[in-house]
């Protein structure tokens, strides 16, 4: 087959086309992606030479470029999106525009093509929040998206649905709870903690700091999505969550005792930088998520424990600080230009 992964320079994205490639060697893989702040080139670096594997810089709001891509495609795992909730807030017009816009115009070119195979890639967020003693979220809870960021998912979603009822597009959706492992772009929780600790800067925690999340490493998100990209049924909708609800506060501590015993230094030292900021508006009080429907019918399951996640990805993080450094510098976004000289294509 060949398959169409939208934002696959992005953390979730360049995890899932290195597992699908392996995996799939039979398939042909082309990745479109805009690489803007947190889409980055060098992601791919370990699968660049692979024969099955094609990149295209663009963007997917542009109907000219997606309508031509869209030829031969008969699946399309559409990971592109913006994905920063602070950003959100501050700025929601490109959220708008590359979430639901973008959305849109991949699934009219989808439709004019047909017949093509849709997943689209969610969240946990566009279920809202629970309270401490709520059961999980199943893929029935109600969506009541709580940031603009959510919300321009939770519309996407909307959309994708619609194209499945109307129209009859094969479509999946996926929700997911909260990533972490290697490449993920230091603005979330995880690696800026790490890579601040690191550099021994302040580690700022939102309001008292016992938001709760559940926790998946992005390899067993990968794992999920690479059933639901190839036995997902239309028209369904498939959780996938980590089974580990930890606040941040909790969390942070767990990261920065792992990441002391890995370096040698005393985590007190790590401990005295945590430094409490104000919380940021509409900030969700705890997300946890209810996978049966997924494991009943796609067999998947999460295999690893948050503690053997997170020394997998402090380890990691450890070893490749150039490639975080450059992100935290802004110099990965020359990386395209270095390597391609302008081109819009490369790969295999």
């Amino acid at each position: 087959m060949r398959i169409l992964v939208t934002g696959g320079a992005g953390f979730i994205g360049a995890n899932l086309i290195a597992a699908l490639i392996k995996g799939h060697p039979e398939d042909h893989f082309l990745v479109l992606d805009k690489l803007t702040y947190a889409g980055n080139l060098a992601n791919l670096e370990p699968i660049r030479g692979a024969a099955n594997f094609e990149f295209v810089r663009g963007d997917i709001c542009d109907p000219v470029l997606v309508g031509g891509l869209m030829e031969g495609v008969e699946v399309v795992a559409n990971l592109a999106a913006e994905s920063h909730v602070d950003r959100s807030i501050l700025s929601a017009g490109s959220f708008v525009q590359t979430n639901i816009a973008g959305t849109q115009n991949l699934l009219d070119a989808a439709l004019k093509t047909g017949p093509v195979r849709f997943v689209q890639i969610s969240t946990d967020e566009v279920y809202g929040s629970l309270a401490p003693h709520d059961p999980p979220f199943t893929e029935s809870t109600p969506l009541r998206p709580n940031s603009p960021y959510a919300a321009s998912k939770a519309a996407a979603d909307l959309l994708v649905r619609a194209a499945f009822e109307t129209h009859r597009l094969p479509t999946v959706i996926t929700r997911c709870s909260n990533n972490y492992g290697p490449y993920q772009f230091p603005e979330k929780l995880i690696p800026l903690m790490l890579t601040n600790a690191l550099e021994g800067k302040a580690l700022p925690v939102y309001g008292d700091g016992r938001q709760v999340r559940d926790w998946i490493h992005v390899a067993d998100h990968c794992a999920g999505l690479e059933e639901a990209i190839y036995r997902g049924q239309p028209g369904q909708i498939y959780n996938f969550g980590g089974r580990s609800e930890l606040s941040n506060l909790d969390l942070l501590r767990l990261l920065l005792g792992i990441l002391a015993q890995m370096t040698g230094e005393r985590v007190e030292t790590y401990l005295k930088l945590i430094t409490f900021v104000k919380d940021r508006p509409g900030h969700d009080r705890r997300y946890a998520m209810a996978f049966d429907r997924t494991t009943e019918r796609l067999g998947w399951r999460p295999g690893k424990d948050i503690e053997t996640g997170l020394k997998e990805t402090v380890a990691w993080y450890l070893d490749n600080m150039a490639w975080w450094r450059a992100v935290k510098a802004g110099e990965y976004l020359d990386y395209y230009e270095r390597q391609y000289e302008g081109r819009s294509a490369g790969g295999g």
